[in-house]
């Protein structure tokens, strides 16, 4: 069976607004005021809560020393992750094409899973919300395992579990996180051109750029035979 694991964040779902909208609430519950700003910080928003939080810091509070700045930042990552996940689908949206290219995917014999690097309960939370739960066999957050992306174990146990094989399966992401992943676990990467940086992750050395979901198909299946 050919597998195609997904990110999620940037990927499968602009969730830029609503990531940003949690960073602003923790950084103002720690009296930093709404520092972040969208959608001018989307691609640190896709970098994951702790660089919002660094971004967040650094504007707010730039004499910080890096141990102060650093304490901060676990002191605000949980209060992050109970804002969002009050809120989590808010602005947050699927990419165009996405439910269909899925549809079409399964009705082809694809096995899809999810290996994201969002903790597990927001991230079958927020799959659910989107309506799209029933199109994946497997969902793999941060938490899942011990380690998390870039390490390849997640995306490796994201295949396993839908019964597939690293021989004949695709990452499909937007960041150099996914890119280092998809390489540690010798698979080719699918980085998507609609994020935040564009075409400049060409840069990235990805085996194939998607452009947009009509075109998965033509995309993939030259790299997973």
């Amino acid at each position: 069976m050919r597998s195609l694991i997904f990110d999620l964040d940037g990927t499968l779902a602009d969730t830029s607004g609503d990531l940003i909208a949690a960073a602003n609430a923790a950084l103002q519950e720690m009296g930093m005021g709404m520092p972040l700003r969208a959608p001018g910080d989307d691609a640190t928003a896709f970098a994951g809560g702790r660089a919002m939080l660094r971004l967040g810091l650094a504007r707010s509070a730039p004499s910080l020393d890096e141990a102060a700045r650093a304490a901060l930042v676990e002191r605000g990552y949980p209060r992050l992750l109970l804002a969002y996940g009050a809120a989590i689908d808010r602005h947050t949206r699927l990419y165009p094409g996405v439910e269909a290219a899925l549809d079409r995917l399964g009705a082809a014999g694809w096995g899809l899973a999810i290996c994201t690097n969002k903790p597990e309960a927001l991230a079958v939370e927020l799959v659910a919300r989107l309506g799209i739960a029933d199109r994946f066999g497997a969902l793999v957050g941060a938490d899942t395992l011990p380690l998390r992306k870039p390490d390849p174990a997640p995306l490796r146990e994201a295949i396993a579990r839908i019964g597939g094989s690293t021989g004949r399966a695709a990452l499909v992401g937007d960041t150099v996180t996914d890119r280092e992943t998809a390489r540690a676990a010798g698979l080719p990467a699918i980085l998507v051109t609609f994020g935040p940086t564009g075409g400049a992750v060409a840069a990235l050395g990805p085996e194939g750029l998607l452009e947009h979901y009509d075109h998965i198909e033509a995309v993939a299946e030259p790299l997973v035979r």
